[in-house]
């Protein structure tokens, strides 16, 4: 991105192929959606602010067995291109970064499971998919939205999660994106992760990703990657926090990127109202599925 770049327009909320999405990704989908990965691939999916962040670092950590300087090499953006990201914002879209780069690519996506190349499983690539309660989901969320002024304006708090109780915020309803990559997990091979059990045990998690790569790494290895993907050290390691954002662009006055990463932080927010609200329209819309989301560790 160009550090010379001193106006951002906040994008606007359009509908493409059935989702809602900024315009700049609107704009971009139809040749995201032809896009032909190479079987050695990995797409890293999720539905925004639900820790796909960490997931790209350890998986490059992983990649690399553990080594620190390779993985700060570049930025995580670089490093892990965002698929469906246009160039709008002054920097290349993410198809035009996978072109240049040679397979074996990490891959970022927010899109739902039904907007995913088909050529991602026909070719059997490595998918994981990382997932969060919805309602610290929906705070992260609107935090986010609040300090990133190339997305839409988010709105008062009420109103923001009136929309994402009701499915109506970018990306699609959170309960179709979860549900969607659930439903699909084992015909499609989805190693499905949830935030909550990265907190509580991040280095059973990073085995467990480690095994779905089939990796072999040693105790050593795997302690050393747990412990650069703590919360802290992310948040403090410049190549994956994201300050190397533009200000203009990620307005750190208004929120850090990384913000506070726990469990439960959603109390802080929610009124006991506001609480019971959504645990009914949860209910509804989840009534379906038996997916062990936790809101509390």
């Amino acid at each position: 991105m160009s550090e010379n770049r001193k106006v951002v327009h906040r994008s606007t909320a359009v509908m493409a192929k059935g989702i809602l999405l900024p315009d700049y990704t609107a704009s971009n989908i139809e040749a995201v959606c032809a896009f032909r990965p190479d079987p050695s691939d990995f797409l890293i999916a999720s539905y925004p602010k639900s820790g796909t962040s960490w997931i790209l670092e350890i998986v490059d950590l992983l990649l690399h067995n553990g080594d620190a300087e390779i993985c700060r090499r570049a930025s995580l953006s670089v490093r892990a291109p965002f698929f469906e990201m246009s160039d709008r914002l002054g920097c290349q879209s993410g198809l035009d970064m996978l072109k240049e780069m040679n397979p074996p690519r990490i891959i970022k996506t927010h899109l739902p499971f039904q907007l995913i190349p088909s050529g991602f499983w026909e070719n059997k690539c490595k998918t994981i998919y990382i997932t969060r309660n919805a309602k610290d989901t929906v705070v992260s969320y609107y935090q986010f939205q609040q300090m990133n002024l190339s997305s839409p304006d988010p709105g008062s708090w009420e109103g923001y999660l009136q929309r994402f109780m009701h499915g109506r915020c970018l990306y699609g309803p959170w309960y179709d994106h979860v549900k969607g990559y659930w439903e699909e997990r084992k015909k499609r091979n989805i190693l499905y992760l949830f935030y909550e059990d990265m907190k509580e045990n991040l280095c059973r998690e990073v085995t467990r990703i480690m095994r779905y790569l089939d990796l072999s790494l040693s105790d050593d290895v795997i302690n050393r990657i747990v412990e650069l993907t703590t919360f802290n050290n992310m948040k403090e390691n410049p190549m994956a926090n994201y300050t190397f954002v533009p200000k203009e662009i990620f307005d750190t006055s208004i929120s850090c990127y990384m913000r506070k990463g726990e469990v439960g932080d959603w109390k802080n927010h929610f009124t006991p109202q506001q609480s019971a609200e959504f645990d009914k329209v949860y209910e509804t819309k989840m009534k379906d599925v038996n997916i062990p989301f936790r809101t509390e560790l």
